[in-house]
């Protein structure tokens, strides 16, 4: 296990680069996030370490990165003045624009995968997501219908212009841009829902994490009961993430200090749970070009990448 430590930020979030292998991002934060300013840092993992790259400062907590998905060297994080960062690792001075538009904290940002489309979406404590054009810098559409904070957007991989949202009022929905609406609400859960992620293998397919300590898989073509639900987490889980190698496969991050790993079509679905941090764990993220690595950090300062012996065995 290879680790990095980041003295006096506290981790909220990390992504992978979609272009490359050895470059991840995470969106930190001085004084957890309560006070104090943020940091974006870029690392590089190399064969016995995880050195940093770059490192580019807010004057706000950073709570969540999305890199671009047609530049490499293009990111956008979320910050805690209300205000999403565009920002350039190639360029010394690293910002360059400041999209302006939420009210309180943005919790979540999501850079569009599917093909022709360059958006961006956040979700924010004031209630509402917001979808941005990061070229033009501009305000493509803003979206109300939950009646808490949103903590978690993620685009669909497989539709344009549509995404999903977790919010504080335990509520999972789809949202179609197009039309400006949300096109499904289900009550996932009977608490706040923190985060939620698209299946890669089906479109249909997606799970959600809650404070209640429970993942639930949901089928948006039947949504009166989830096709699974998974207990094991002894506090409220911050962030689940679907296995881009396996469709059944998803690895989840917890207040209770721990990464689990699931396969949701098993009777005993736990396939591993991992002790490696003393504080929440925040952010978590799959490597799509190395099958099977992890990585995620934790409000004890550390970034870590590892392979998870369940996914190293299959």
């Amino acid at each position: 296990m290879k680790s990095f430590k980041s003295p006096g930020r506290h981790g909220y979030a990390v992504e992978v680069s979609p272009f490359v292998a050895s470059t991840v991002a995470c969106a930190s934060s001085q004084y957890y996030g309560i006070a104090g300013c943020g940091t974006l840092l870029v690392l590089e993992q190399k064969d016995a370490e995880v050195s940093l790259v770059r490192s580019f400062d807010w004057n706000n907590g950073l709570f969540d990165v999305t890199w671009s998905e047609n530049n490499e060297h293009v990111l956008v994080t979320a910050g805690g003045d209300g205000s999403l960062q565009i920002w350039d690792t190639a360029n010394p001075q690293g910002l360059l624009q400041v999209l302006k538009g939420h009210t309180q904290e943005v919790y979540s940002v999501d850079w569009s995968q599917t093909q022709g489309e360059n958006l961006v979406v956040s979700g924010s404590w004031d209630h509402t997501a917001k979808v941005w054009d990061p070229e033009q810098c501009q305000l493509v559409s803003s979206l109300q219908g939950h009646e808490g904070v949103i903590y978690s957007t993620i685009w669909s991989p497989y539709i344009p212009g549509c995404f999903a949202s977790a919010s504080g009022d335990g509520t999972l929905r789809v949202w179609d841009v197009k039309a400006g609406s949300c096109r499904l609400a289900i009550p996932a859960h009977r608490a706040e829902a923190l985060s939620c992620d698209w299946c890669k293998y089906d479109q249909n397919v997606l799970v959600t994490g809650a404070v209640d300590c429970s993942l639930r898989v949901w089928d948006l073509r039947n949504i009166r009961n989830p096709l699974a639900q998974m207990i094991g987490h002894s506090y409220a889980i911050r962030r689940v993430k679907f296995c881009p190698f396996y469709k059944t496969v998803l690895a989840s991050c917890s207040y209770d200090f721990t990464v689990r790993f699931w396969d949701y079509s098993k009777s005993q679905p736990l396939l591993e749970t991992l002790e490696h941090h003393s504080e929440f764990v925040c952010g978590l993220d799959f490597n799509l070009h190395i099958p099977n690595q992890v990585v995620d950090c934790s409000w004890d300062e550390t970034v870590k990448v590892f392979t998870p012996s369940c996914l190293a065995a299959q």
